[in-house]
């Protein structure tokens, strides 16, 4: 994405349908005058008098136990420096954004419009008590630091400033398994540490903490190393001082770290050349760090690397301490974030790293098996397994400090309720982002002269998912193109052109040896090619193109019929089906079968099961199946309740291991506590029901565009199971986000296929 583009784009994004990136969303029922009645006048009046009887029932009446105050006064925001209030509350608003998805924290961004220390404190300590914690957020050093002091002594809850400590625990944790890697002591390596910022005194503090003996530590600033005596510097960063002269060349030799937290390029290959062996580097500058990645690794085979970027091994991320960090802080009430409950954090993304990574996670980063090694150090953001790892740790810490003013007793239900908090968001949809950038396919919109199915194009080629190949009416797409500013050179093809004849001869050709038995003559055949969706579909089928998609501006039976004459089934399989994503409050959840299948018989159920279950595998989950009924377990003799008992009579013989029962009622099979107490038995007792197989095609229509529509849940789909190729149908007047979300799916699906035949 160009610079012009991506400015629009974010104005737009911030701008449209509602300015900025948060809101305020009520957690009771408001819908009656005795709800309101309740809510309000007067019956607030009870809440308020158990409070003021007991303070500490504001965090049993009011959302304060889960609400975090991002505090900034815009004198350091981002790469962007002193801004201001005002122009810093995007950044504010996204940080509440990412404690929101990362951990389920409620935010109110607070900016104040003052560099008055004093003045900057007292505001914050009259509105704390409003908030479970406080997250101070981009402040300018040496404030910053005193800021953070005064009110963690003179507030009764946790306060962390994010940019000092953020950078510090997450590349603590990086640390200590480098070392690891290494075989280096902690206690008898040299470290360099380039910058002297709020960051950089943070993390050599936390890494004194851990065993760095502070005068194996030189730090340096623009102006060099930092010196005793030098007025110019703060009375933090005098801790690091020494009382002589040496170059960062100098210094860099037969050093064993180098932390960078300063600016690109101020490492040179011979530097590097110059650190001991298996030199550990994490240059942390962004977007440029201070020594190139490739260049790094080139110069030195035994480095071990980290940087702030995402696309290079060991990404220092805050995201995988901040919301976690505050999580578990908030949940035992706890007085202060101290440097126990840090340093607790540290330790659980150090040893998490060193665990086996969930397949999910392998799909998301487009590995074939992430391990604990030189280019796997530190957990990746997308871990699902985070949010019940650092906040337990962080929350035992706290207790153990003696912090905790609701302790945890029940720790299995604690970890239970964290893993719950995180059904609703869209993980799973910024994996699938991630991974397709990984490996880009060459995709065929095959009705790129429509506005938004251009738009999804444009959006998928910026965003790096998708190569695309335009059908339609070239000039229509050209003027397209220029409206929407898609700039960049892609193929456009035009079916019916002249241009395209010779192409339209092959692709009948093949197409008629194929098909000729079946009522096909060469004229049809010609014919044919020369509309979108068979000539698409030969595009794949000649491997011009890896995957396509359709069904924009027609309904799905229509554009179907090409698919399945042109498109061979996969090995073994003698129907297609499809699946609908959902991502829903409890989770991500998959239905079958949402388009092609009327009424399936219960061998079709089963196998429709069986497709269903590589699909959800493909997405890095592991399927636990509900074959769907209006009965439950033989409760009602019925063909259709009766086919479907069929069905998981089959499965069990068949696919043992696959997590599969039935026939079962939706709220069974969504209920656990439900079905455990009236159906013991059931496979389905003690795990998640993710994947829902319908009866029938109304069913399982009704249902999905139903939770579309109420719940306004992310739909995925339908995706198309059971084909030899990577090809799907957008549904009938499909959003762009729709189209967008279906280009991921499709590229990861063709990535999937390409995989396996190499295997």
């Amino acid at each position: 994405m160009n610079k012009e583009s991506l400015r629009r784009e974010a104005l737009l994004y911030h701008a449209k349908p509602t300015p900025g990136k948060i809101q305020v969303v009520p957690t009771k029922k408001y819908s009656s005058q005795r709800d309101l009645a309740l809510a309000y006048s007067p019956g607030v009046a009870e809440p308020c008098l158990e409070i003021a009887k007991d303070v500490n029932n504001v965090y049993k009446y009011t959302a304060k136990g889960n609400l975090v105050a991002v505090i900034s006064n815009g004198t350091a925001v981002l790469g962007l420096g002193n801004i201001g209030p005002e122009a810093s509350k995007p950044v504010m608003e996204g940080k509440g954004l990412l404690f929101k998805i990362f951990a389920d924290i409620d935010v109110f961004d607070i900016e104040v419009d003052t560099t008055d220390i004093d003045k900057f404190i007292e505001t914050v300590k009259n509105i704390a008590p409003t908030f479970g914690g406080i997250n101070l957020e981009d402040i300018k050093a040496p404030e910053s630091f005193e800021i953070e002091r005064r009110l963690k002594e003179e507030l009764n809850i946790p306060v962390m400033h994010d940019d000092q400590h953020g950078t510090a625990i997450i590349s603590a944790a990086a640390l200590l398994n480098a070392l690891e890697l290494a075989g280096k002591k902690i206690d008898e390596v040299k470290m360099v540490v380039s910058g002297a910022g709020s960051a950089a005194i943070a993390c050599a503090n936390l890494y004194v903490a851990f065993g760095v003996k502070q005068e194996n530590i030189l730090m340096f600033n623009s102006k060099g190393v930092l010196k005793k005596g030098d007025d110019r510097i703060s009375d933090m960063q005098r801790e690091f001082a020494v009382d002589y002269d040496i170059s960062l060349m100098d210094a860099m030799k037969g050093s064993d770290v180098f932390i960078g937290l300063s600016t690109a390029d101020v490492v040179t290959p011979e530097m590097l050349l110059g650190m001991a062996d298996n030199p550990i580097v994490f240059a942390m500058a962004n977007p440029k760090p201070e020594i190139d990645y490739n260049v790094a690794v080139q110069t030195r085979k035994d480095v071990i690397m980290a940087t702030g970027r995402s696309d290079y091994p060991n990404q220092v991320n805050n995201v995988l301490g901040f919301p976690y960090i505050f999580r578990g802080a908030l949940d035992v009430r706890s007085t202060k974030i101290n440097e126990e409950m840090k340093m607790a954090a540290v330790v659980a993304l150090a040893k998490l790293a060193k665990e086996p990574v969930p397949e999910q996670v392998n799909i998301a980063y487009g590995e074939t098996k992430l391990s604990f090694g030189r280019e796997y150090i530190i957990p990746k953001p997308f871990d699902p397994r985070l949010i019940a790892v650092v906040p337990p740790a962080v929350a035992k810490a706290a207790m153990e400090s003696g912090l905790a003013e609701a302790p945890i007793t029940d720790w299995d239900k604690y970890k239970q309720e964290l893993e719950e908090r995180m059904g609703s968001d869209n993980k799973l949809v910024r994996m699938l982002f991630n991974r397709a950038k990984i490996d880009a396919k060459r995709v065929v919109y095959a009705e790129a002269d429509h506005l938004d199915v251009l738009k999804a194009a444009q959006i998928a080629y910026e965003e790096g998912i998708a190569t695309p190949i335009l059908l339609g009416d070239k000039e229509t797409i050209l003027e397209l193109k220029k409206e929407i500013e898609f700039h960049a050179d892609v193929e456009i093809i035009d079916p019916k052109a002249d241009i395209e004849k010779e192409r339209r001869a092959v692709f009948a050709d093949l197409y008629w040896k194929t098909r000729q038995r079946k009522g096909i003559t060469q004229y049809e055949a010609s014919k044919l090619m020369r509309e979108r969706n068979y000539f698409a579909a030969m595009l794949v089928n000649t491997g011009q193109a890896d995957v396509l998609l359709t069904g924009y501006s027609r309904s799905y039976p229509t554009v179907v019929k090409p698919i399945l004459e042109l498109i061979p089934r996969a090995q073994g399989v003698d129907k297609i089906a499809t699946a609908n994503l959902m991502m829903t409050k409890r989770g991500p959840m998959f239905l079958a079968d949402t388009a092609i299948n009327p009424n399936p018989t219960a061998e079709e159920l089963a196998k429709i099961a069986v497709m269903v279950e590589k699909t959800v595998k493909m997405f890095g989950l592991d399927p636990v199946i509900a074959m769907l009924s209006y009965t439950n377990f033989g409760s009602a003799e019925h063909a259709s309740p009766t086919k479907v008992k069929e069905a998981v009579k089959i499965l069990h013989e068949h696919y043992p291991e696959m997590v599969v029962d039935g026939e079962i009622q939706m709220d069974f099979a969504l209920n656990n506590e439900m079905l455990k107490s009236k159906f013991p038995f059931s496979k389905l007792v003690n795990k998640k029901v993710n994947t829902l197989v319908f009866p029938n095609l109304d069913s399982a229509n009704i249902t999905y565009k139903m939770l579309k529509e109420l719940n306004k849940a992310t739909s995925i789909g339908p995706i198309i199971m059971g084909l030899e190729k990577a090809v799907h149908i957008f549904q009938l007047g499909a959003s762009v986000d729709e189209m967008v979300n279906m280009t991921a799916v499709a590229v990861v699906d063709a990535q999937v296929r390409e995989s396996r035949k190499k295997k």
